[in-house]
């Protein structure tokens, strides 16, 4: 069952549209504002009957379905030498890269 969107009694007006659209940096028509109006209610009026459920005794969550980390397991293994890792670098000191600078002073 959708909500009717003229059923919200938190209906945006035309004001908080173009507030919104100035968050968003986006300008907006004078029939783009009507559509958005339009949609943002109804998308007011799917919270308003997501309100109406009994949510006691059911857990906070972030996701919908259990999330489990897939990485390999992490395992020490032989890597480069210093000097092997250094081999192609245009520039190094004291056995680390060396790269211009990126913050300038005034």
């Amino acid at each position: 069952m959708s909500p009717d969107p003229k059923a919200t009694d938190a209906a945006l007006s035309r004001e908080e549209v173009e507030h919104v659209a100035l968050l968003a940096r986006l300008e907006l028509g004078e029939r783009e504002i009507e559509e958005y109006a339009s949609i943002l209610n109804r998308i007011l009026g799917h919270f308003k009957k997501l309100e109406e459920l009994d949510t006691e005794g059911v857990p906070p969550t972030s996701h919908p379905a259990p999330i489990a980390n897939v990485f390999r397991e992490d395992a020490a293994r032989p890597s480069l030498s210093v000097d092997e890792a250094l081999a192609n670098a245009p520039d190094s000191e004291a056995g680390c890269f060396k790269v211009p600078p990126v913050i300038q002073e005034y």
